[in-house]
């Protein structure tokens, strides 16, 4: 008891406890003199009526599956492709893996302060590159445009969380057997043929959880958003942290901004839950 008791304590202080608070807090009116006074009477639902009965809220939602879903399909798809091409053996292998690494191991606020140069309209490196290759006939207003700004922030995403997928699903093609390989190319498979009937199949435990844990991260980006758009403009890349940050933080509406908070823990448990079932059938 003496040698479990701190990490007990950690985990109350900093996790169980916050948990509870926002989930009371969501059926609470809790208003800034709430802070001081310390009375939140209760409103049962009302909080998450109120979520829910918002004009925005269904757009927000339908964003937050835009930008979940796209970030996954292409962190994903690109992360498979670099993780069979590093599988292989060439010089500066280790050299260029390592350096893969880099848009994983910066600070969110960094990365977001630099592809919003990158994304800027008059000056971006972006703009300008694809105006000398003759792709575009004028500037795209990457972060200004309200059908572009979610496309941005999405893209930013996807570079970032490519290395996450890379190791992982490198680390799963290291634990295919190369006897398979060569069994296989002697009944005459060809390499497309060994990826899908042999590699793919094997990497299935390593494909569930790097989408699992992926979706997770995914669900909850805030830094990112908030550095390149702040969710705008016209709400057109709002998210539902930054529909909480806002609710909470601008509006002073803490109840509704704890609500939104717990549904997006509601799904990341709900995913939480596949992740470990997936790696305990691993482990079994």
């Amino acid at each position: 008891m003496a040698f479990l008791a701190p990490a007990w304590i950690y985990i109350a202080a900093f996790y169980l406890y916050p948990l509870v608070a926002n989930i009371r807090m969501g059926f609470q009116d809790y208003s800034v003199s709430s802070f001081y006074t310390g009375i939140a009477p209760f409103v049962g639902w009302a909080n998450y009526a109120a979520v829910v009965s918002d004009g925005n809220f269904g757009r927000t939602v339908l964003n937050t599956v835009l930008f979940t879903v796209g970030s996954l399909v292409f962190q994903f798809g690109i992360g498979l492709g670099l993780a069979a091409f590093f599988n292989r053996k060439f010089p500066l292998n280790g050299l260029l893996r390592s350096l893969l690494l880099v848009p994983w191991l910066l600070p969110l606020v960094v990365s977001g302060t630099a592809w919003r140069w990158i994304l800027d309209t008059d000056s971006g490196v972006l703009n300008h590159v694809l105006l000398t290759l003759h792709l575009t006939d004028h500037p795209i207003p990457w972060l200004a445009s309200t059908h572009d700004a979610l496309t941005a922030v999405t893209m930013v995403n996807v570079w970032i969380g490519i290395p996450f997928n890379t190791v992982i699903l490198y680390g799963g093609l290291q634990g295919v057997p190369a006897e398979l390989h060569e069994a296989a190319a002697l009944d005459g498979a060809g390499a497309w043929q060994r990826f899908w009937r042999i590699t793919f199949p094997l990497l299935r435990p390593v494909t569930v959880v790097a989408l699992a844990l992926g979706l997770i991260y995914t669900v909850k980006v805030f830094d990112v958003i908030m550095v390149l758009t702040q969710g705008g403009p016209a709400g057109s890349s709002q998210t539902l942290t930054i529909l909480a940050y806002n609710d909470s933080f601008q509006q002073l509406l803490f109840g509704r901004g704890a609500a939104v908070g717990n549904l997006l823990i509601l799904v990341a448990v709900v995913f939480a839950a596949i992740y470990l079932r997936a790696t305990r059938r691993e482990a079994q």
